[in-house]
């Protein structure tokens, strides 16, 4: 056991930790690809001498990540990109048992949230992990400083890549950032099967409603809009889809979801779900508009999607009815139900996503961390999307860790496809 003092922290209560080491273990079980990766790291220290920045949403799963990325040599020092989903136990144990600093508390304010972020810029990281960008973005605005020795970073998720693209095209991004989320192994899985099983798992815990026969509506129909409904629709919940890009309108159309916009959407919804990453997709007309009793949350990045401020300025008053809902009285008598002060339910009302997916997410962290490395600062300063064949090593890790085999192309098939010859 690491001596408590000698590593830097901010948890809410070290004495958790032995309860947080149980939780690390149990999701350890289901993370067969990172264990490999570590297993590999552990020989080969590819990441030695290298200072890891991480923002991340500081759960059993991340950290595995976190204890892989200190087996391949990295100095990690972890702060959650989220006020809410921080896992006390988990933060304990990180500090006491595997000697990681680590800066978060469940439900922190913001300045502390911000404080957090401070720490970890504050050992000079020369590789950054962010979910949310919010590293990245603080070291741009005011640690110029620390720019010349930042090899580069990674980032998780797709809010945290709109932000990021949106610098690159403004020309002030200023190392290069590896898109994670934009790996198949990442966003086909961690995003469609993970977001749509966490987020139900998280409106449940909150609420205790029955999905069956309700009216829920799911803002977005990218790979997390598309989880949601899914699990959704097998709970027996009639989706409505809202969105403003037509070709996925039309998806979600011929997936046998009803498609309008969120203004007629509005009076109809009993259960709102925003996973698109903009903001104020639920704006103040719409949560005024909404039947007695709608329940509704977030499952994007930031909670911008819900517009918070028209709420508590229409609203004739506001309760906190369970843990996690807060209840909103309008003039007319209708109540408006929000969830996890509209931050991502699934991870402040549950546990995020399931380990067996997160394994994909962040074997693709790791190996994207060792990419960084070896590319040795040669990489342009924009946005990177993850090495094919990082990929599809991931994809094939998973698949024998799951028992599957599949076929191989033959000698004849591999030149049948590599010539332009033969046709009909």
């Amino acid at each position: 056991m690491t001596n408590r003092v000698q590593v830097e922290n901010d948890a809410k209560d070290l004495s958790l930790a032995p309860k947080g080491k149980l939780r690390i273990e149990w999701a350890e079980a289901q993370m067969p690809v990172l264990r490999l990766v570590r297993e590999r790291f552990d020989r080969e220290k590819p990441l030695k001498g290298i200072r890891l920045g991480a923002c991340l949403h500081v759960t059993t799963e991340t950290a595995n990540l976190a204890i892989t990325l200190k087996a391949g040599g990295a100095e990690v020092y972890l702060c959650a990109s989220n006020p809410l989903s921080t896992q006390d136990d988990v933060v304990a144990s990180l500090v006491v048992d595997y000697g990681i600093p680590t800066f978060a508390q469940k439900w922190e304010d913001n300045a502390t949230y911000y404080k957090h972020i401070e720490a970890v810029i504050a050992h000079r990281p020369q590789i950054t992990m962010d979910d949310g960008a919010d590293v990245v973005s603080s070291i741009h605005k005011e640690h110029q400083e620390l720019i010349p020795q930042i090899i580069g970073g990674t980032e998780e998720t797709t809010t945290g890549v709109i932000r990021l693209r949106a610098m690159e095209a403004d020309g002030v991004l200023k190392f290069p950032i590896v898109a994670v989320n934009e790996a198949d192994t990442k966003h086909l899985f961690d995003n469609r099967y993970g977001t749509g099983q966490s987020t139900i798992d998280g409106i449940l815990r909150a609420t205790n409603v029955l999905l069956a026969g309700s009216d829920f509506v799911v803002a977005g129909y990218g790979w997390c809009g598309r989880g949601v409904a899914m699990r959704a629709k097998g709970m027996g919940a009639n989706v409505i889809v809202t969105e403003v890009e037509p070709v996925r309108a039309i998806e979600a159309l011929m997936d046998g979801y009803r498609v309008m916009p969120m203004a007629e959407a509005a009076p109809i919804g009993d259960i709102f779900v925003t996973t698109t990453g903009d903001i104020n997709v639920l704006d103040g007309q719409h949560t005024a508009a909404m039947k007695d009793g709608a329940i509704i949350c977030n499952s994007g990045h930031f909670n911008d999607e819900i517009n918070i401020q028209a709420m508590e300025r229409d609203a004739e008053s506001k309760r906190r009815i369970r843990e996690f809902v807060d209840e909103y009285s309008y003039p007319d008598g209708h109540r408006v139900y929000l969830l996890g002060e509209g931050r991502l339910i699934n991870l402040a009302a549950a546990e995020g996503h399931p380990a067996a997916v997160m394994d994909m997410s962040f074997a693709n962290q790791a190996l994207a961390a060792e990419y960084m490395v070896q590319q040795g600062g040669k990489l342009e300063k924009k946005v990177h999307v993850v090495p094919r064949e990082i990929d599809r090593e991931i994809a094939r890790l998973k698949l024998r860790s799951m028992g599957v085999s599949i076929d191989v192309l033959t000698p004849e098939q591999i030149k049948y496809l590599s010539s332009w010859e033969s046709g009909t």
